[in-house]
C-alpha cells in the first residue's frame, strides 16, 4: 500500500508558508522523496528573466491577471529562447478554466507555432525559436476572427480563426506547463525549457507601430492584463529568476 507520509520538513515548510504570507496555492508532489512546494506571491519582474533549466512535470510560474480574462480581443507578447529541438512540442502559454483550455500557445512538433481557443487550433510557420531570444506576439479579435503572430516585429499572414468566440474568465494562467485539468495533469515532455521574459498582455489588439515599438524596447502602454514590471506571480519547482543582462 503506498505511503502518503509527509516528512517533518514538509510540514514545517507548509506551516512557515501559511503563517508567513498569504498564498493562493500549496502545490504538493508526492513521490518516493516527498516534496512540497510553497507558492509565494511576488510582484514585478522588471529587468528579470525566468529560467526553466530542464524539463519537469512540476515546475511552473502562475500569473495572476490584473483584470478578469473575459476577452473578445487580445495581444499577448513575450521574449523567449530555447535550445529544445524542433521536434519537441513546447507549451509557451497556458490559460485554463475548470473545463477548457481557453488560450494555449504552442510550438508544435513540426516547428510551427500555434494557438488554441477551446478546441482545434490554428498554425503558423514562423522563423524557428532558438537559443537567441525571439520577440513573439500574438493578436486576435473576435469580431472578424483575424489572428496573427509577430516575430521580431514582423507580422505573419492573417488567418481567420473563431470569429464570434469569447475567452472565458476565472481560470489559471501558467508559464512552463500545460495543465490537462485545472492545475493538474502536467507532463514533462510538454514543459518549457529555456528563458522567458517581458510577458505582457492587453485586452485589445495593439497596432503595428506599437508591436514594433515593444520589440525594440520602446515605451508602449502597459499591459492591462499582464504587465511584466508589476506582474503578480507565483513560482513552483525549479524556476529561477535572474537579472536580464
Amino acid at each position: 500500500r503506498p505511503s502518503f507520509r509527509i516528512h517533518l520538513f514538509s510540514v514545517v515548510l507548509i506551516l512557515f508558508c501559511t503563517n508567513s504570507v498569504k498564498i493562493n496555492h500549496i502545490f504538493v508532489k508526492v513521490s518516493s522523496n516527498d516534496a512540497v512546494f510553497c507558492l509565494v506571491p511576488a510582484v514585478g519582474l522588471s529587468e528579470k528573466v525566468l529560467v526553466f533549466p530542464y524539463e519537469t512535470d512540476f515546475s511552473f510560474v502562475a500569473l495572476i491577471p490584473q483584470k478578469e480574462m473575459a476577452l473578445r480581443a487580445f495581444t499577448l507578447c513575450m521574449r523567449v529562447a530555447t535550445e529544445l529541438p524542433e521536434e519537441r512540442q513546447i507549451i509557451l502559454f497556458a490559460y485554463r478554466t475548470a473545463d477548457y483550455d481557453e488560450l494555449n500557445v504552442w510550438r508544435e512538433k513540426d516547428g510551427r507555432v500555434s494557438f488554441y481557443l477551446s478546441g482545434d487550433g490554428v498554425f503558423f510557420r514562423l522563423p524557428p525559436l532558438s537559443t537567441f531570444r525571439t520577440s513573439l506576439c500574438l493578436t486576435w479579435e473576435s469580431r472578424s476572427g483575424l489572428a496573427a503572430f509577430w516575430a521580431d516585429g514582423r507580422r505573419s499572414t492573417y488567418q481567420v480563426y473563431k470569429p464570434g468566440h469569447s475567452v472565458r474568465p476565472k481560470g489559471t494562467v501558467l508559464l512552463g506547463q500545460d495543465p490537462d485539468k485545472h492545475l493538474g495533469g502536467l507532463e514533462a515532455t510538454q514543459s518549457f525549457v529555456g528563458e522567458m521574459t517581458d510577458v505582457n498582455m492587453w485586452d485589445f489588439v495593439l497596432s503595428r507601430s506599437m508591436i514594433q515599438a515593444w520589440h525594440y524596447g520602446h515605451k508602449v502602454p502597459k499591459g492591462n492584463i499582464f504587465d511584466w514590471a508589476s506582474l503578480e506571480y507565483e513560482l513552483s519547482g525549479n524556476v529561477l529568476v535572474v537579472d536580464d543582462d
